[in-house]
């Protein structure tokens, strides 16, 4: 099982949670759960669609250290400004931009492979910011595709991923049809504690 502490809760392996709220509580929320994580000698991998990766690293180790522990990104936003010279490494893998949903796929599976096969990291927290981003490139059914495939990734290797979404931007024919894929919600508040809905609880 996954203690989450954060939320006062525990996960079952292979879990996918949808996490919506206001724009920006989410993904407090996800790194908190990413951080705790690796305090326990768990991996870590966000996906972002909004932050350069040396952002999101930089508020990640303001609630844990990442040096020498498995913590890694795949940014999809750094070649899409135009930053063209930046290469992969053990940390950060690098995509076009947030349309190129193949490649995301393909970048994940390379960092679950290093951590749970090669390093033999058993639990793997993934955190997806943001779901929204995405819906904005891309229509819905693409963005549903590529999910069914990612979340069936991270069943597969007993992860435990985090979807972030903006609950103020989609209709609620997308919410709905996103939630058939997640085992749970987590709903954040501006203020307040979140609150935690899981299949399995």
């Amino acid at each position: 099982m996954y203690e989450v502490d954060t939320l006062e809760a525990e996960i079952e392996p292979g879990s996918n949670v949808l996490v919506t709220g206001p724009p920006l509580s989410g993904k407090r929320v996800a790194l908190d759960v990413l951080a705790e994580g690796t305090r326990k000698g768990e991996g870590a991998i966000m996906v972002t669609t909004k932050d350069s990766a040396d952002r999101l690293l930089s508020q990640f180790e303001k609630r844990e250290s990442y040096e020498g522990r498995p913590v890694a990104v795949v940014d999809t936003v750094t070649r899409q400004q135009g930053v063209g010279d930046v290469r992969d490494s053990d940390r950060i893998k690098y995509t076009s931009s947030p349309v190129d949903m193949t490649g995301i796929g393909i970048k994940l599976s390379e960092f679950l492979e290093a951590f749970y096969k090669d390093r033999g990291i058993r639990q793997n927290r993934v955190m997806v910011h943001s779901l929204s981003t995405l819906l904005m490139y891309s229509d819905l059914q693409t963005v549903f595709r590529f999910l069914h495939v990612f979340t069936g990734r991270i069943q597969s290797v007993d992860g435990l991923g985090l979807y972030c979404i903006d609950s103020t931007a989609h209709d609620d024919q997308t919410m709905n049809t996103l939630k058939q894929l997640f085992d749970g919600i987590i709903e954040t508040r501006e203020d307040g504690e979140p609150t935690v809905r899981l299949a399995n609880a």
